[in-house]
């Protein structure tokens, strides 16, 4: 194509050569970073002038060649046509091209930017219009291969290795998709790990900003924590006391408030106090009402249910009082006036309570059949009268009972029951017993509900002096005192029984022991009381034993003496046996002497027992001068004194050995006579 151009230059009318024709291989196309081909071509061939245009042929391309022309020495044929041809003012073509080529290798040979010949080579260039100077100069673009020829072989092979490299452009395009995704992932994956390195760098810094805070804390709970905790009353204490059930647990909330309470008005009174004590002080008021009228109602509620029939007043004492007993010593201090008529109410029930009770209990003993009583019942009495007194309330004759004998009676004062008889068994008895059987029993019932009653005031009213408790159980008791001194005063006022009455007050001085040993001083005036019915009683009744004794003696006539010899009529005046009333003094003295064992200078048996002694001596001295001999005197008075030494032999105590002496002085006296 150029030679075209240049031939149109040097003659129009000149033959065009065919460049088609005589190159069938396509010039190459120069790459953009490349230098052109035909620079390199020209720098090898640049010893000779006029070369072939087969130089820039490839080499490989065996196939094709180009026709075969006269090659002078000097040069190629295409140089001898053209010099043939061309006119004289026209410059020869192959100087222009080695002029230009020879610019060109001199620019490469400059930048020393040379490669290899191309593998293809262009057919057709298009030079747009453009010189081929301004062609070569100009940024070189893709140029559309119109044709190539490649070899067979080498299509070969690329029809072969064409799924290969498919697969290989499919295992890119894969792996720059994966490779994006991965790029994505990772830049996510970074923009994540900013974000949390953001976090992480504001987290340390509100960590260190806490840390801060919790030192200001811990210091400031170091200075204030003791003085809060002091004012502070906790909630669920609180609510407990407002709401709750009265249990173990609202004591320990009542008693935890009580604390707070106490320390908060200390506080108050003195000069540290602050505005937060002020503000709690409403607070305190409302929950210590609301803990005043909780308990207010249930201590009511507990004593109105002793008032309830048959209920056992020991159950809720201890059950439901007893346990909670914290609550009346809290009402006492908020509440002194509240705490007084509770007290009162108390008082007044259980009044009623032991009164009724008691009252029904002796009611079942007046039930029970006591040894009947006679005037006769006397040392001096007639034993051939008839007892009119002998019957038992039904009209049943009552059982034989020797009123001068003590017998198995004296078991009541050493036996180990210490229950009292119930109410049933009472009722249910239809045996006949002394005196002292329901006096006993009433008695007991008394001390184990007196001991039983004044231990629960002492623990419940524990803000009371023992004083004030002894003086209100006194006042609950005071009714069934009542009662058992009106029943002592039945039992003893019409019999004769001086054994039992003696028994009684030796059972009324167990009971004040055992008050004394309980450290229960409530029944002591009405232990004094029952003593002082008992012991004028029991010298009434020594003294009419020593009457009737004086009545015998003075009564010496012969019927008298009689009636009161063993034998009757004329026997007294020949016999020296014991007389009968010997046998009774002796018993009678026994059982005396047998409850006197441990008695005490203090008492009046002793006078007493001075006064009977002394009147039986007398009456013995006069029945022993009744008829007969001295001699028969003599065997009278010491067979009589012999008898009561041996029935008295196994009596104990003072008493016991001073009658004793004087009896073994009386038969000492017998045998001076």
């Amino acid at each position: 194509m150029w030679l075209d151009r240049i031939s149109g230059h040097s003659s129009p009318s000149s033959p065009q050569v065919d460049s088609r024709s005589n190159s069938p291989l396509p010039l190459p196309r120069r790459p953009s970073s490349r230098p052109s081909p035909y620079a390199q071509n020209n720098r090898s061939g640049s010893s000779r002038q006029g070369s072939s245009l087969s130089v820039l042929l490839n080499p490989n391309d065996s196939n094709t060649s180009l026709p075969a022309l006269p090659r002078a020495n000097d040069g190629s044929t295409l140089k001898h046509g053209a010099a043939k041809s061309r006119p004289s003012d026209v410059a020869d073509p192959l100087q222009v091209l080695d002029s230009i080529l020879g610019k060109q290798r001199a620019e490469a040979e400059k930048d020393d930017l040379f490669d290899e010949r191309p593998s293809r080579l262009v057919k057709d260039i298009d030079f747009g219009g453009l010189s081929l100077e301004e062609f070569a100069a100009q940024e070189e673009t893709p140029r559309k291969i119109i044709n190539s020829d490649v070899g067979t072989q080498t299509l070969q092979q690329f029809e072969q290795e064409r799924d290969k490299f498919q697969e290989l452009h499919t295992a890119i395009t894969g792996c720059d998709e994966v490779s994006k995704s991965v790029e994505m992932y990772l830049s996510d994956f970074q923009s994540e790990l900013g974000a949390v390195s953001a976090e992480i760098e504001s987290l340390q810094a509100r960590s260190i900003q806490l840390n801060g805070m919790l030192d200001n804390r811990r210091h400031v709970e170091q200075l204030l924590g003791p003085a809060v905790e002091e004012i502070s009353i906790s909630p669920k204490a609180v609510r407990q006391i407002a709401e709750g059930p009265i249990d173990d647990n609202w004591v320990k909330a009542l008693n935890e408030f009580e604390a707070r309470t106490t320390s908060i008005e200390a506080k108050v009174s003195s000069s540290n106090s602050s505005k937060a004590i002020e503000d709690v002080l409403p607070l305190l008021t409302e929950v210590k009402k609301k803990a005043v009228e909780r308990i207010r109602d249930y201590l009511v509620s507990q004593i109105r249910a002793l008032r309830s029939p048959n209920i056992n007043a020991q159950i809720i004492q201890q059950q439901r009082l007893v346990r909670f007993k914290d609550l009346y010593s809290y009402l006492s201090r908020a509440h002194p006036t509240l705490a007084g008529e509770i007290t009162q109410a108390y008082i007044n029930t259980m009044r009623w309570y032991y009164l009724t009770h008691f009252s029904r209990y002796l009611q079942a003993l007046e039930k029970v059949k006591v040894y009947p009583s006679d005037r006769n019942d006397v040392l001096g009495g007639d034993p051939s009268a008839h007892k009119s007194g002998n019957l038992a309330p039904g009209g049943r004759a009552g059982a034989a009972h020797d009123p001068f004998s003590l017998g198995r009676r004296v078991d009541i004062l050493h036996t180990g029951n210490h229950m009292a008889m119930s109410s049933y068994l009472a009722e249910e008895d239809a045996s006949f017993h002394g005196i002292e059987v329901p006096f006993r029993n009433f008695n007991l019932a008394l001390l184990d509900n007196v001991s039983a009653e004044y231990s629960f005031m002492t623990e419940m009213f524990s803000t009371l002096s023992f004083h004030q408790i002894s003086r209100k159980a006194t006042e609950v008791f005071n009714p069934v005192f009542t009662l058992g001194q009106e029943q002592s005063k039945r039992l003893i006022e019409n019999t004769n029984d001086s054994l039992g009455v003696l028994i009684c007050v030796r059972l009324n001085q167990q009971a004040a022991f055992e008050l004394q040993r309980r450290k229960v001083p409530v029944a002591d005036s009405y232990i004094n009381g029952v003593n002082m019915q008992l012991w004028p009683r029991f010298q009434v009744l020594m003294d009419n034993h020593c009457e009737s004794l004086k009545r015998v003696g003075t009564n010496t006539g012969r019927s008298a003496v009689a009636a009161l010899s063993l034998a009757g009529g004329d026997d007294l005046n020949r016999s020296s046996a014991p007389h009968f009333l010997t046998q009774r003094f002796g018993q009678l003295l026994h059982g005396i002497l047998a409850l006197s064992s441990e008695a005490g200078d203090d008492e009046p048996v002793s006078n007493s027992l001075g006064r009977l002694t002394a009147e039986f001596d007398s009456l013995l001295a006069k029945l022993s001068r009744i008829g007969g001999d001295a001699k028969r005197r003599e065997r009278f008075l010491s067979n009589n004194y012999s008898l009561i030494l041996a029935i008295i032999s196994d009596t104990q105590g003072k008493l016991a050995t001073e009658q004793k002496q004087h009896l073994e002085e009386m038969l000492k006296g017998v045998g001076k006579r």
